[in-house]
């Protein structure tokens, strides 16, 4: 079996001539590199999409403000520690916008004051805290315009004036209160034609008619449920019909002329309403709602509230009576396998084993010299077949973990331009979400060359619409800045960073240890946080599988090699081999004498290692998980891992 090893002969060599350095010099920026520490504990939200992390809460906080509707979090805990979400809301008569909406009090109170009828709502509570409603209605003869609506009835006869043939209706009582006819006009009109009829359902035929208008009116009040109609226009001039009704979680409880009497009694009422003509002019229905799917859970007055509810609900969002989400926890863990492998019938084998898995990636080209040619194992049906079964395709491609060949390529600017353009035109064309850049072995003399490389080979994807992600070895904080890779660099460029957390100790190891030891994984992923690499761009790798190491009787290491983790559970059973807990490692460490005299060991990666892993992944709120590599493990360690997404 082929394993990666992802620490080198080359790579280990500059390590010990690196150790022998560090012992005369150490400068003081590498210092200042190896204990910095960037990791991100703030992060930006737009409504209830995540933007951007932070080092520190003002930076968060300064990016946030170039935005609307933005709010920043802890990210341990997912505190709330600042928004610019709106605290007030105006409203004009049951209309609002966003451009009515409001930090403070004081800037909702200074636009109301621009407003004929201005309601101002505090989103955390129930009802309006400031309310100016019409009260009196002006026409001439039956006719009416919207701006002819007036507070007081001191206002509406000033406004009247201007105007001949006017009348004012108290909105309260439907009632005519006062007009500026004369005596003679009302009489003329009386002995008018019949104009005005009052109508019902029931009496359309028979209904009464009037001349002046204001008989009519007044008829009609006898009348429940009655309109005046214009018999020559067929227009309805005055209703009796209550305008206001009061809705409580949906139907409709009781109807009023006056908002001030809809107002009273709705207050009495939990998750009420006042509605006129489908507008909702009056609510203590809670701002906020907790919803799980499309179902609504619970709603509330207060941010606050909401988001502690819906956290004891895994998928919920808290969304406004605007229909705008500002919080959810739907987020899941991507679980991306690579294959280790182009053939297409392996490939599918391995995935048809697997459960809840996001991404996979074949390893499918491969540099094949300096000038920039490259290997193409690609196959376009496996694209389509994973876009039917919803899998996602970022193919993997290699360097030979050839440090001579990358330093030559890495030097060559008509080679580097030209594996990129027809790369990056491969992939278009085989219509993958991405690619996965594993360039390992390579010279740390060589790191502003790959940086700048991968600078480049992102900026062509991006712009064809394809996501990169890089892998990167688990690495160590002390010597980390003179390898080949620039974590920070790298993680400001593309979209997604795999932290190869594996091969701890591997085939070049002088000591018999585990594959990847919990604790060294945790404070690698803390590493890879200081470095500033985003929570949201880190994915952890795990292995399916373990080394084992042959001892002679003198306790010196004879040799080892990798075995998967499926195989596991047959050589316990039929070696017999004794197990005793590694508290460090986190994990059981197996022994056994072999057929061939030599003791055999390994630490073993099971279930409760994977999960463990995962763990670490959920507890730093990283992006996922990706498994080197499919086909190493049980078939139902996937429905673990199904669950733990």
């Amino acid at each position: 079996m082929v394993i990666r090893n992802k620490w080198t002969v080359i790579i280990a060599a500059v390590l010990v001539i690196q150790a022998i350095l560090s012992t005369i010099s150490t400068t003081n920026s590498d210092a200042a590199v190896a204990s910095a520490d960037n990791t991100t504990k703030f992060r930006v939200y737009h409504n209830d999409a995540a933007m951007k992390e932070f080092a520190a809460e003002s930076s968060a906080v300064a990016y946030a403000k170039q935005f609307t509707y933005t709010h920043v979090e802890k990210i341990a805990n997912r505190e709330w520690v600042w928004d610019n979400l709106p605290k007030y809301k105006v409203y004009e008569n049951g209309v609002s916008s966003s451009g009515r909406e409001f930090r403070t009090l004081a800037e909702a109170q200074r636009f109301a004051s621009k407003v004929r009828f201005a309601q101002i709502r505090d989103l955390e509570k129930p009802g309006f805290i400031q309310s100016n409603y019409p009260n009196f209605q002006m026409y001439q003869g039956d006719k009416t315009l919207a701006n002819w609506s007036f507070v007081t009835l001191a206002d509406a006869k000033k406004a009247a004036k201007a105007y001949g043939n006017i009348h004012i209706i108290e909105l309260a009582s439907n009632q005519w209160v006062w007009d500026n006819l004369t005596d003679a006009q009302k009489a003329a009109q009386r002995k008018a034609p019949l104009t005005y009829s009052i109508v019902t359902d029931s009496m359309q035929d028979s209904a009464p008619a009037y001349s002046f208008l204001l008989d009519a009116i007044r008829a009609s009040f006898k009348v429940p449920g009655s309109s005046v109609v214009n018999r020559a226009t067929g227009q309805i001039v005055h209703s009796n019909i209550p305008t206001f009704t009061v809705v409580q979680s949906g139907p409709v409880v009781a109807s009023y002329h006056s908002i001030q009497s809809a107002i009273q009694y709705a207050k009495s009422l939990s998750g009420a309403s006042v509605v006129k003509n489908g507008l909702t002019w009056w609510t203590n229905v809670p701002y906020l709602a907790v919803y799980q799917g499309d179902q609504k859970l619970r709603s509330f007055h207060t941010r606050k509230g909401a988001i502690e509810f819906a956290n004891s609900y895994a998928g919920s969002t808290v969304m406004t009576t605007d229909l705008r989400a500002i919080w959810n926890n739907k987020k899941s863990l991507q679980l991306l396998g690579w294959n280790g492998t182009s053939r297409t019938a392996t490939v599918l084998d391995q995935v048809s084993k697997t459960q809840g898995l996001d991404i996979d990636s074949p390893s499918w080209f491969e540099l094949a010299s300096a000038d920039g040619t490259f290997t193409d194992t690609s196959d376009p049906a496996l694209v389509q077949t994973m876009k039917a079964s919803g899998i996602k395709l970022t193919p993997l491609v290699s360097n030979q973990f050839d440090a001579v060949l990358t330093s030559a390529f890495l030097r060559n600017e008509t080679a580097k331009n030209s594996f990129i353009t027809n790369l990056v035109s491969k992939l278009t064309a085989l219509d993958v979400e991405g690619v996965n850049i594993d360039f390992e072995g390579m010279a740390g003399k060589d790191r502003d060359l790959y940086t700048e490389f991968v600078r480049s080979f992102t900026s062509a994807a991006h712009i064809a619409g394809l996501t990169v992600s890089v892998d990167l070895p688990r690495g160590d904080v002390k010597w980390d800045a003179k390898t080949a890779y620039d974590q920070r660099a790298l993680a400001e460029i593309v979209d997604m960073i795999m932290i190869m957390a594996y091969d701890q100790h591997w085939k070049g190891s002088d000591e018999a240890g585990s594959v990847a030891e919990l604790t060294w994984v945790e404070d690698g992923v803390k590493q890879f946080l200081a470095y500033g690499v985003p929570r949201s761009k880190l994915m952890l790798g795990i292995p399916f599988y373990v080394r084992e190491w042959r001892v002679d009787a003198a306790g010196k290491l004879v040799d080892n090699k990798a075995i998967f983790m499926s195989e596991l559970p047959r050589i316990i059973a039929e070696q017999g081999a004794t197990r005793t807990f590694d508290a460090t490692a986190g994990q059981w460490k197996y022994e056994y004498t072999g057929q061939d005299g030599y003791t055999h060991v390994f630490w073993a990666e099971t279930a409760d290692t994977v999960k463990a892993r995962v763990n670490i992944a959920k507890k730093y709120d990283l992006a996922g998980v990706a498994a080197w590599r499919l086909g190493y493990e049980q078939a139902d360690l996937w429905t673990m891992l199904l669950q733990m997404k």
